[in-house]
C-alpha cells in the first residue's frame, strides 16, 4: 500500500511540474551583449497602465517563425518608480493582476525587462530593455473588431467580435453561423458609446441594425441592454430611389442621426505580380438617417449624382460637418486604378436635419494622385486620421497605404511616421480620449492585418505601436486564421442579445427606411 501511495505521488508531482513548465532560477548567467529576439516586438513601446499583460514568446536568433530551444526562460520586470514581477516558463507569461498593478505604479515612468534563458543545461541573460508607461490612462473597455477567414465569397466564416483590453476576455456579438449566409459589415458605436451600435448585414436578407438606449417608456423600445431599455430595429434601407443598402456607417454625436453611404461594391483579380485583389465601387453616394423616423435625408449635393462617387462619411467632433471621400466617376473595373478620392465636407445642421449648400475639398488628393480613405476626426477635435493610398477606396488591399494625419488647427497634413510600415495600415478608430488609436496593419506577414494600438501627443508625434496582446501570444497569431477588421474602441461592453436574430434577419417584414 505504501508503494502504491509513493508511487501515485511521484506520478502526479511529476505530472504537475510537466504541466507547470520549468521552475528553474537563473545561476551563473553569461551576459549577452544583445537584445533578446521577442515575439511581439514589445521593446521600447509606450502602453497604459492597466492594459492586458505583454506576455511576449522567445524565439530563435535569426528564426522570427521559430521560438528559441530554450529548457526555461525567466524574465523581470521592475519598475522605475518601484515594484518588481517575475515570470518563469516556456515564455514570458505575466500575473494580470500583478501587472496591472506594477504598470499604475509605473505610471509616467518606465518598465525595465531583464530576460535570461536556459540552454544545454546553461544560463544566458540578454540585454535589458524598457516599456514606457504613458501619463495617458485608457479606461475604455475595449474593442470591436471584425474576424475573417482566408476567402472572397460570403460563405467565409466571418463574425463581429469584442475584447476586453484589459485581460484576455474575447466573445463574439454576432457571427455568421447565427444569420448563414448573410455577410457581417462595418459596425460602429457612437464614439465609443455602445449605447447607440449599428452594423449591417449584406445578402439577400440583408437590413441594418441600429441598437439605441431610450428612456424609459418611449414606444420605440423593443428590448433591455444593461437593464436599460433599448429600440432594437433591423431596417430594411434599400428603397426606389437610393442606390443600396445602407454599408459604411458613422453617428452624429447626438445619437439622432447616423450617416452612411450607399455602395455597389465589387471585386476583382488582378493579373501579374504587383496585386492580387481590388474592391471597388461602380456607384455610390452618401445619406444621413434619422434613427428615430427611419427617414433617409438626401441632398443632391452628393447623393445621385453620376459623375462623382462619395463614400465613408464622418461627422466632425461637434456634428456640424459631415466628411466624406468623393472620386471622380470612372468606368470600372477598367480604369479602377484611376479611381482617387479626395476628402471633402458639408455642413449639417441637427436641429432640422439639413444640409449646407456648398461643398468643401478639404484634402485635394487627386491633384497629388494619391487618394483619401477612411477620415476619422478625433473626438476632442484637434485631428483628423486617415488613409493615404495610390488609388482606389479599399485600402487594405494596398501595401503603400500608410496612415497620415490632418492638423484641424492648422491644415498641416502629415504622415502618422511611427504607426506606419513598409506593408498595409488600414482602418483606424479613436479611444474616447483621443490620445489612442487602434488600426489593422499587415506588417506581421503581408497576408493577415492584425490591431496595433499607438498613442499620440499634442504635436501628433506617435508612440511605437504594440500588438495587441494575447495570453500567449505566438500560439495564438501563429494558430489562428483570421484577420482583423473594422476595429473600434468602446467605453463599455456592447450589449447584444443574439438569440433571436436568426428569426429577425430572416423575417420579411422589417421596418422600411423611407426617403424624406
Amino acid at each position: 500500500m505504501k508503494g502504491l501511495i509513493k508511487g501515485g505521488f511521484l506520478y502526479w508531482a511529476m505530472m504537475v511540474a510537466a504541466l507547470s513548465g520549468c521552475s528553474e532560477r537563473p545561476v551563473n548567467a553569461i551576459m549577452i551583449d544583445k537584445l533578446p529576439v521577442i515575439y511581439p516586438d514589445y521593446t521600447d513601446v509606450t502602453i497604459p497602465a492597466g492594459i492586458a499583460p505583454l506576455n511576449f514568446n522567445l524565439m530563435a536568433e535569426g528564426q522570427l517563425r521559430k521560438e528559441a530551444d530554450a529548457e526555461c526562460v525567466d524574465v523581470t520586470v521592475k519598475g522605475s518608480k518601484g515594484g518588481e514581477i517575475r515570470a518563469n516558463g516556456d515564455y514570458a507569461k505575466f500575473d494580470i493582476e500583478e501587472w496591472h498593478e506594477l504598470t499604475r505604479q509605473n505610471i509616467g515612468g518606465q518598465l525595465i525587462v531583464t530576460v535570461s534563458a536556459k540552454v544545454e543545461g546553461g544560463w544566458f541573460q540578454y540585454k535589458d530593455f524598457t516599456i514606457n508607461v504613458s501619463e495617458w490612462p485608457l479606461d475604455d473597455y475595449g474593442l470591436t473588431y471584425r474576424k475573417l477567414a482566408p476567402g472572397y465569397e460570403v460563405y467565409s466564416h466571418i463574425g463581429n467580435f469584442q475584447r476586453n483590453i484589459h485581460n484576455w476576455e474575447e466573445e463574439a456579438i454576432i457571427e455568421s453561423q447565427s444569420v448563414p449566409g448573410q455577410c457581417m459589415c462595418c459596425h460602429t458605436a457612437n464614439r465609443t458609446n455602445p449605447k447607440q451600435f449599428t452594423f449591417q448585414l449584406r445578402g439577400k436578407h440583408g437590413s441594418t441594425l441600429v441598437q439605441r438606449e431610450v428612456e424609459e417608456g418611449d414606444p420605440a423600445a423593443n428590448g433591455t441592454a444593461n437593464g436599460k431599455p433599448v429600440a432594437r430595429e433591423w431596417l430594411r434601407t434599400d428603397t426606389d430611389s437610393t442606390l443600396s443598402k445602407c454599408v459604411y456607417p458613422y453617428w452624429h454625436p447626438s445619437g439622432n442621426y447616423c450617416a452612411y453611404s450607399l455602395n455597389k461594391i465589387h471585386q476583382m483579380f488582378w493579373t501579374g505580380k504587383g496585386r492580387l485583389i481590388e474592391v471597388f465601387d461602380s456607384a455610390s453616394d452618401v445619406i444621413v438617417m434619422d434613427v428615430r423616423t427611419h427617414e433617409i435625408i438626401r441632398s443632391p449635393l452628393i447623393d445621385s449624382t453620376l459623375d462623382r462617387f462619395e463614400t465613408y462619411p464622418a461627422f466632425s467632433e461637434d456634428g456640424r460637418w459631415l466628411y466624406f471621400c468623393s472620386s471622380r466617376a470612372h468606368k470600372v473595373p477598367v480604369h479602377a486604378d484611376s479611381l482617387r478620392y479626395d476628402l471633402c465636407r458639408i455642413a449639417f445642421d441637427a436641429e432640422t436635419g439639413t444640409y449646407g449648400d456648398t461643398v468643401e475639398t478639404i484634402i485635394p488628393a487627386t491633384e497629388l494622385e494619391k487618394s483619401v480613405t477612411f477620415p476619422r476626426p478625433s473626438y476632442d477635435g484637434k485631428w483628423i486620421m486617415y488613409c493615404w493610398s495610390d488609388f482606389g477606396n479599399f485600402p487594405i488591399d494596398h501595401k503603400e497605404a500608410d496612415l497620415w494625419l490632418l492638423n484641424l488647427e492648422t491644415g498641416e497634413r502629415m504622415p502618422a511616421a511611427n504607426a506606419n510600415s513598409d506593408c498595409t495600415e488600414s482602418y483606424h478608430n479613436w479611444s474616447s480620449d483621443s490620445r489612442w488609436f487602434v488600426f489593422a496593419s499587415r506588417r506581421e506577414d503581408g497576408l493577415y492585418s492584425l490591431l496595433y494600438l499607438a498613442s499620440i501627443d499634442d504635436e501628433g508625434n506617435i508612440s511605437k505601436p504594440f500588438l495587441l496582446p494575447q495570453e500567449n501570444p505566438w500560439h495564438f497569431y501563429h494558430s489562428s486564421i483570421y484577420s482583423y477588421n473594422v476595429p473600434d474602441f468602446t467605453c463599455d461592453k456592447v450589449e447584444f442579445d443574439v438569440n433571436g436574430a436568426y428569426d429577425e434577419v430572416f423575417c420579411d417584414e422589417k421596418q422600411q427606411a423611407t426617403v424624406r
